[in-house]
């Protein structure tokens, strides 16, 4: 099977999400367009940066599991999607413990967590929910054994 390209990934990804917003009312496209550059930067492969790409997309029900199964995609790029959906209900160290146990899932989570607990994007929260996800992330990147 011929894997989709990273731009049809890409493209496919926005298209997906066309319309949704992050909790500061930003395209949700621009989160997704810096973690996979995130992924990039930190040296991950084509796979990682599709799956980058794709991170969020069951998890938030932009594409199905069934869509998942049958995309074109590695089934490395598959693998780490899968890995890094959370699921509802799940203890983060159930979470934690998926990631670490996919190869290439980290470092996509690496860069997910790097751009969410960003400084400048969190600044325009207000200050509950500021507070919340900083906590949120720096309890993930540690589960993770990720540096603060």
């Amino acid at each position: 099977m011929t894997h989709l390209s990273l731009p049809e990934v890409e493209e496919l990804a926005r298209a997906a999400h066309a319309g949704q917003t992050d909790k500061a009312g930003r395209p949700y496209a621009e989160h997704l367009a810096a973690v996979a550059e995130g992924v990039r930067a930190r040296g991950g492969d084509p796979d990682q940066i599709a799956a980058a790409w794709l991170h969020d997309s069951v998890e938030d029900h932009a594409l199905t599991e069934e869509w998942l199964d049958a995309a074109a995609l590695s089934p490395r790029t598959k693998a780490v999607v899968r890995a890094v959906t959370k699921r509802s209900g799940e203890p983060p160290e159930s979470y934690a413990e998926r990631i670490l146990t996919t190869p290439g899932a980290l470092l996509v989570k690496q860069a997910d967590l790097a751009h969410n607990a960003d400084p400048g994007r969190l600044a325009v929260l207000d200050e509950g929910t500021r507070d919340r996800l900083t906590e949120k992330y720096a309890r993930m990147r540690a589960l993770l054994g990720l540096p603060e």
